[in-house]
């Protein structure tokens, strides 16, 4: 059973969606502990409805980003996390976070990397006249939005969408990819070769997508 720890800021979501997953037994793992920055994020009341450990460290006690992240890192590590998941948790972490847990750092970014890093995604994919958005799971790595791609899930992009009608198409995405994701890690079957990560026994989709649908076919 893998052991993960999950670092959140706002409403938990994600958080919840693993949860989810583990309880309806399609993801081998518990969680040991939820860590947030924000003392009045829902996600910690996520946690606590299904008695899981929560600690809260903010940016008031620890100013400096090393000093915060250190302090991080020993509260995973005396919980014996083995894989550490970002799920809206909106601190970027120093190469001290990111050297502690070498390709063991989960993130769920909502576009399709490498489009569009950052934030206010939702906007930018609008108008730039993308057909296509979606979202991304990936290692984290010490840079933003530019560690080795996972599993990606697409989502049109309709005429009429708007900032908020796509990131909610796109949320629910999230919810389907991100165990999935950390199910991989768990069963051993994601190998890291530069920035390709190989899927040993994955299954991958044939054809293609295109938007607007071709009307001939």
């Amino acid at each position: 059973m893998l052991t993960i720890g999950v670092l959140v800021s706002g409403s938990g979501t994600n958080l919840q969606s693993i949860i989810d997953s583990i309880e309806a037994g399609c993801l081998d793992a518990r969680i040991s502990v939820v860590l947030s920055d924000n003392p009045q994020a829902h996600a910690l009341k996520r946690a606590e409805e299904h008695g899981i450990k929560t600690c809260v460290i903010t940016k008031k006690e620890l100013p400096k980003r090393e000093d915060y992240d250190r302090r991080a890192v020993e509260v995973l590590n005396a919980h014996g996390v083995e894989l550490v998941v970002l799920a809206g948790f909106m601190r970027i972490l120093s190469p001290v976070f990111v050297r502690a847990f070498p390709l063991r750092i989960m993130n769920i970014h909502p576009s399709l990397l490498p489009a569009f890093p950052g934030l206010d995604v939702h906007r930018k994919a609008i108008e730039s006249g993308a057909r296509f958005s979606g979202c991304t799971v990936h290692f984290v790595d010490e840079g933003v939005d530019t560690g080795p791609i996972i599993i990606q899930a697409v989502v049109p992009i309709r005429d009429d969408d708007t900032p908020e009608t796509l990131r909610q198409r796109i949320l629910t995405e999230e919810h389907r990819i991100y165990p999935e994701a950390i199910r991989l890690f768990g069963e051993g079957r994601l190998t890291v070769e530069g920035r390709r990560v190989r899927i040993r026994e994955g299954r991958f989709p044939e054809g293609v997508l295109v938007n607007p649908a071709i009307e001939d076919e």
